[in-house]
């Protein structure tokens, strides 16, 4: 759903609360195969203060828990690695929530370069989850999601 093999993510219907952003973070050839190593071994997310239940690169059908620590809570976040996308000047992978979940969507984080700059983009499909006490939590649940955005977009400097 959040298309990370595409530069240009086609609109989407409404039955997800759509957001796209991106930032340049660095610039020259060894930026760029930093970055790119990093974002398919979770970098964007453990730079971001979250646990990966896996220390592996990223492979599609991988089912990891994410750790999100808040607040003095642990909230475990189970995900599904739908698409990896390794090309010469974007790399990056897309993950779907699984039930368990706090939200429900799919989320993606892409590296690419145009020219000698480095941008990061994510992307995120998002809507409440169906169980309690996550379902009643979405408002808030919505502006932790931009807080974190913020992180993931400084993540990979």
């Amino acid at each position: 759903m959040t298309k990370p093999n595409l530069e240009v993510w086609p609109p989407t219907g409404n039955e997800y609360r759509r957001s796209e952003v991106s930032a340049q973070i660095g610039s020259g050839q060894l930026f760029w195969e930093r970055a790119s190593t990093r974002v398919l071994e979770w970098g964007v997310k453990t730079a971001s203060g979250f646990s990966v239940s896996s220390s592996a690169a990223v492979t599609p059908g991988d089912r990891i828990e994410v750790t999100a620590e808040l607040f003095g809570l642990r909230i475990l976040e189970p995900v599904e690695v739908v698409v990896v996308v390794k090309e010469v000047d974007r790399v990056g992978f897309s993950y779907r929530t699984l039930p368990g979940h706090p939200v429900s969507g799919e989320e993606a984080f892409i590296v690419s370069r145009h020219g000698d700059a480095v941008h990061i983009t994510i992307r995120s499909l998002t809507r409440a989850a169906p169980q309690q006490p996550w379902r009643a939590l979405y408002p808030l649940l919505l502006i932790v999601q931009q807080i974190v955005r913020r992180r993931y977009l400084r993540a990979l400097r």
